[in-house]
């Protein structure tokens, strides 16, 4: 048999490594990739017959890899393994969703491995072969069976209602076989020891003179017979019933299970359509506020708000194209005073480490597995640092041309959220909190007419 190959899909050398030797260690070829693009590339001309896929990496991720992986005809018949330090009962749900077979932790073990590709027949199962060894030594000469060898019955689901329907027709049957099997073997002995007793009665002498008492003999006890026929007859009856109780049992527990992942879906959703009509209403507020505004002083007492991504300067970029807009407009409209720019800080859910450095957390991550809630970036900047040359240049030829009609004053807020955040929790991911924190990360261009 040709050896099997697989495919291990992760960003960590180390990772690659302990995974690929411990597939070798089975005769496995295995290829590497370091992304889930590099993957994708690959499986455009190779056929593994097994893929290991991580689930966070740069780019694409596992999810989004598992999802083009199983959409592609030529490479849907692929098992995926998640290979990945996610857990829980709601990651498991969503990878077996997607098409992944099953979720292999970063701390794997050798016998984990060997399991997975007992269960995957990439491995002669030697399991099966020392069981079907010991079944040749059980011997049945009571009743010859006429039911086909194991390997001759296709496999079938727990949850087929029409294998559990067989199933206990065949209980019944069994069960309607043993008391036909019982009662032929009381209507045997009882025919025997009946003409034992004839037998005896016509071998009498005629004469009484003839007559000899024999001895008494003890009668066999029947008890031990009528007891071993019994447990012979009861014992496959009895394991029928505890396979038929192991498979009932289970599907209850995958029933629980799966309401259980309904329920939680369900709340998830809940919480989002709740976030969403929070921003709405914030939304629907600060329109009423500005159209309370009188059209006359609109353009002066408007407050102008521009988001600030992770990772960039506030005073830069997009905020200093909105700052040109409001200082012309203001010009534009004979405005006397002062601009104030404040800049405010917003917390983003977070994924790295202070060594690595910090960025913004995947989507669905749920926020509670968050490495750090804050900003890192704009607390560790220093006053002159908020702006970049671009915006400085600027302020300092509008303070020169304009003279004392339009002061600029800068002001940095710190924390005060435009918008609540969420509680933090595995229900409210990375993605509902990240699109709070981006509105509450802001800059305000806010007009103040002189005295």
């Amino acid at each position: 048999m040709s050896a099997k190959r697989a495919l291990i899909v992760d960003d960590s050398r180390s990772a690659r490594v302990i995974l690929s030797r411990m597939l070798e260690t089975y005769g496995m070829q295995v290829d590497t990739a370091e992304s889930a693009e590099q993957a994708l590339e690959y499986l455009g001309h190779a056929r593994p017959d097994v893929i290991f896929m991580d689930h966070l990496m740069p780019g694409m991720d596992g999810f989004q890899a598992v999802r083009a992986i199983k959409a592609n005809p030529a490479t849907a018949i692929i098992p995926v393994l998640m290979y990945t330090s996610q857990e829980g009962e709601l990651y498991v749900g969503q990878a077996r969703a997607l098409g992944a077979v099953g979720v292999l932790p970063k701390t794997v073990k050798q016998v984990d491995v060997s399991r997975v590709l007992y269960d995957l027949h990439l491995l002669p199962d030697r399991r099966e072969q020392r069981s079907s060894g010991v079944a040749r030594t059980v011997v049945v000469e009571e009743q010859p069976s006429s039911e086909p060898p194991a390997s001759a019955v296709p496999r079938v689901s727990a949850n087929d209602p029409a294998w559990r329907q067989a199933m206990v027709k065949l209980l019944d049957d069994h069960q309607a076989e043993m008391r036909r099997f019982i009662a032929a073997n009381f209507d045997a002995v009882s025919r025997r020891l009946s003409h034992e007793h004839k037998s005896g009665a016509s071998a009498a002498p005629a004469s009484e003179s003839e007559v000899v008492t024999p001895a008494p003999q003890k009668a066999a006890p029947l008890w031990p017979w009528v007891a071993a026929i019994a447990l012979a007859a009861l014992l496959p009856f009895g394991w029928s019933q505890y396979l038929y109780q192991q498979t009932a049992d289970n599907q209850h527990d995958l029933i629980a299970a799966n309401t259980k992942l309904l329920a939680s879906l369900a709340e998830q959703r809940q919480q989002i359509t709740a976030i969403q009509e929070n921003l709405e209403h914030l939304k629907r507020t600060e329109d009423a506020s500005l159209a309370a505004v009188p059209a006359a002083a609109s353009a002066a007492a408007r407050t102008d708000s521009e988001s600030v991504p992770y990772g960039e300067i506030p005073l830069a970029g997009t905020r200093l194209d909105k700052f040109r807009t409001v200082v012309e407009r203001l010009r534009g409209s004979g405005f006397k005073g002062k601009l104030r720019v404040e800049s405010f800080v917003g917390d983003f859910c977070l994924s790295g480490n202070p060594a690595e450095g910090f960025a913004p957390a995947q989507d669905d991550l749920p926020s509670r597995r968050c490495d750090l809630v804050g900003n890192p970036f704009e607390d560790g900047l220093n006053p002159a640092q908020q702006q970049s040359v671009d915006f400085a240049n600027y302020v300092a030829t509008l303070r020169r041309s304009a003279g004392s009609s339009l002061q600029i004053e800068f002001n940095f807020a710190g924390r005060k959220p435009s918008v609540p955040y969420p509680t933090v929790s595995d229900r409210v991911t990375a993605g509902d909190w990240n699109r709070i924190g981006v509105r509450n990360n802001r800059v305000e261009f806010t007009p103040v007419p002189a005295g």
